[in-house]
C-alpha cells in the first residue's frame, strides 16, 4: 500500500519544503551508508502477495475490499489501490531449511482465511496479474479505495502529467487497447507478487545488477496477465498497463528522453546511492508531505534517521528492481524490492517463482565472473520487453549461450545455477528439488499461467462463444484450480462445450 498521507492536496510552499527535505534526508543518508552500522546478521527474504476480490457468480470485481478485509482473522492484509484489491505482507524469513514448504503452508492458510471472509461476501479472492473478467466500465464508478493516499496519488499523477493518460497496447495477434483515462483506475488491474532480499550496504550494487539481469528470465517463466479489456494483448500486459498509468511525463517529455517514474534503468549501477540520487534529481514529488524529523540532529545523536521524505518519494518511482530503505526499533537495514512478477496462478507457482529468484540471485552474486561486467545491460532491458511480450515463447540473450529460447535457457543452464544458490542458502535438497521442479515443469511443457489461459479461452472461442464468454469459462475453472494449489502446468485443458442457446 505504501505510506499514508494526511491531506490529497498540497501546497506550493509544501512541495518547495519538500524538495528541500528530501535533499536533506539524501545528504544524509550518504553519511549513513559511509558511518552507520545497517542491520544484516542472516539473508532475509520477504515477500507481497496482491490479491483480486472478484462477485462469485459473475467473476467481475468486487469492489467491496474494506467489508472483507474487516473479516480476515489471520494475516497481514490491507487495501490496495482499487476496491477489489487487498494486499498480503509475509513476515521476512531465511531462505534455508525447509522454509519454503512453510512458507507454502503459511500462505495457503493466509489466502484460505481471507477466502472464507470472501465467501461471506458472496465473492472468491483471485491470485491473477489482470482479472480476465476486468472491463473498462469498471471505472466509471466508485473504484477507488478508502484512504487518502490513494486519492492523493491518483490527482498527482493526472496533475503532474497535465492530462489523462493514454493507454496503448497491442498484442501478438493484432489485437489492441487504445483508450484514454481521466483517472489511474487501470493501474489497480495491476497485481504482482513484490520480492524483497535484505542486503548489506556493500552488497546491495550486486544483488540489483544480478536481480536486473534475471528479470526477463523471471517474467518469461511466471507470465499470467494476457488478456485485458477483454484484448489478448502482452503475456504479461500488467507491465505495459502499469508502465502507461503511472507515466507523469507529456508526450513532449518523452521525445526529449525524460526517465518514466516505472523504470528498468539505464545502467548497471556501483551503488544504492546512485538509485535514491537519480529519484530525487529525476523526478518530481508526487506526495511532498513533509515530517517534524531533523534527520541530521537524529544522525548527529547517534540516533536513526527514518528519513520519512526520501522514503515517501521513492514510493512513488517503481522501478522494476528497486531500492528501499527502512529503520525498525531504531536499526537501519537496505533491501531490494523486485517487482516484476505477477500474482498466481497459485502458492506452489508463487513459492517456485520465488525459490528460482532466490537461488539465481544467490548463485550470481556469491560465485566467479559477474554477470553484469559479461552481460551488456541493453541486453537485460531486451530480455524484459521480449519477455513481458512472449512470455514463455520469448527467446532470450544470456552471456556465453548468445540467444535461445527461454526454455532451453532456463532448463539448459539456470536451474542447476538456481539449485546450487539455493543449496547454498541451506534450503533442504528434497524442498529446493520440489519447487524447481515446478519451473523445470513449465519448461518442459511451454506452459505458464498466461500460455494455459489464452489456450483454454481460444478452446472455448472455437466451441462457438464470444470472447467475453470465452474468457468467463475460461476465469471459472482458473479460479478453481487455483484454489486446489496444483501447478499451473499440470493444469488440465477443459473440455470446451458449445455455449446454451
Amino acid at each position: 500500500m505504501g505510506v499514508e498521507v494526511s491531506s490529497a492536496a498540497f501546497t506550493r510552499e509544501q512541495r518547495i519544503n519538500f524538495r528541500d527535505k528530501v535533499l536533506l534526508d539524501l545528504d544524509v543518508f550518504e553519511r549513513m551508508l559511509q558511518e552507520s552500522r545497517f542491520d544484516f546478521t542472516r539473508t532475509q527474504m520477504g515477500l507481497e502477495i496482491e490479491l483480486s476480490l472478484v462477485d462469485d457468480e459473475t467473476l467481475s470485481p468486487a469492489l467491496i475490499n474494506q467489508e472483507v478485509l474487516k473479516d480476515i482473522t489471520e494475516g497481514d492484509f490491507q487495501s490496495e489501490v482499487g476496491r477489489y484489491n487487498i494486499e498480503l505482507n509475509v513476515p521476512p524469513r531465511p531462505m534455508a531449511g525447509d522454509q519454503a514448504v512453510r512458507l507454502d503452508r503459511w500462505l495457503n492458510g493466509s489466502l484460505r482465511n481471507a477466502g472464507d471472509a470472501a465467501r461471506s461476501h458472496g465473492a472468491r479472492t483471485v491470485a491473477v496479474g489482470i482479472l480476465p473478467t476486468l472491463h473498462r466500465e469498471t471505472f466509471d464508478g466508485d473504484w477507488l479505495s478508502l484512504g487518502v493516499r490513494y486519492t492523493a496519488l491518483n490527482d498527482s499523477v493526472l496533475r503532474e502529467r497535465g492530462d489523462g493518460l493514454e493507454l496503448e497496447i497491442e498484442g501478438p495477434t493484432g489485437e489492441r487497447v487504445s483508450d484514454y483515462f481521466e483517472t489511474i483506475g487501470p493501474l489497480s488491474g495491476c497485481t504482482s507478487v513484490q520480492l524483497h532480499q535484505q542486503v548489506t550496504p556493500q552488497d546491495f550494487p550486486l544483488y540489483w545488477n544480478a536481480a536486473s539481469a534475471i528479470t526477463g528470465v523471471q517474467i518469461a517463466m511466471g507470465a499470467n496477465s494476457p488478456y485485458l479489456f477483454g484484448k489478448r494483448l502482452w503475456a504479461e500486459t500488467r507491465i505495459p498497463l502499469f508502465s502507461q498509468m503511472t507515466d507523469t511525463r507529456s508526450v513532449e517529455l518523452k521525445h526529449q528522453g525524460v526517465r518514466p517514474r516505472a523504470y528498468f534503468g539505464r545502467s548497471w549501477i556501483t551503488s544504492i546511492f546512485d538509485l535514491f540520487e537519480e529519484n530525487v534529481e529525476c523526478f518530481p514529488a508526487l506526495l511532498p508531505e513533509v515530517s517534524d524529523e531533523d534527520p541530521m540532529e537524529v544522525h548527529k545523536n547517534g540516533g536513526t534517521p527514518e528519513l520519512p521524505e526520501l522514503r515517501l518519494h521513492n514510493g512513488t518511482v517503481w522501478r522494476w528492481n528497486r531500492p528501499i530503505y527502512d529503520a525498525v526499533k531504531g536499526v537501519p537495514h537496505l533491501r531490494v524490492e523486485n517487482r516484476v512478477l505477477p500474482a498466481g496462478p497459485t502458492v506452489v507457482d508463487m513459492v517456485a517463482n520465488a525459490c528460482f529468484y532466490y537461488g539465481l540471485l544467490e548463485a550470481l552474486t556469491t560465485s566467479g565472473r559477474p554477470i553484469w561486467t559479461k552481460m551488456p545491460f541493453e541486453h537485460a532491458e531486451e530480455n524484459f520487453d521480449q519477455a513481458a511480450q512472449l512470455g514463455i515463447e520469448a527467446q532470450l540473450s544470456w552471456p556465453g549461450v548468445g540467444k535461445l529460447p527461454a526454455t532451453q535457457l532456463v532448463q539448459d543452464h539456470l536451474l542447476e545455477l538456481a539449485e546450487e544458490g539455493l543449496a547454498s542458502l541451506g534450503l533442504r535438497r528434497e524442498v529446493r528439488n520440489y519447487y524447481l521442479e515446478v519451473i523445470e515443469g513449465r519448461c518442459k511443457t511451454a506452459t505458464n499461467g498466461a500460455s494455459w489461459q489464452v489456450e483454454v479461452t481460444e478452446a472455448y472461442e472455437a466451441a462457438g462463444h464470444d470472447r467475453n464468454s470465452a474468457l468467463r469459462e475460461m476465469f471459472r475453472h482458473y479460479v478453481d484450480h487455483s484454489e486446489m494449489n496444483q501447478p499451473v502446468h499440470t493444469w488440465p485443458i477443459p473440455e470446451a462445450e458449445a455455449p446454451k442457446s
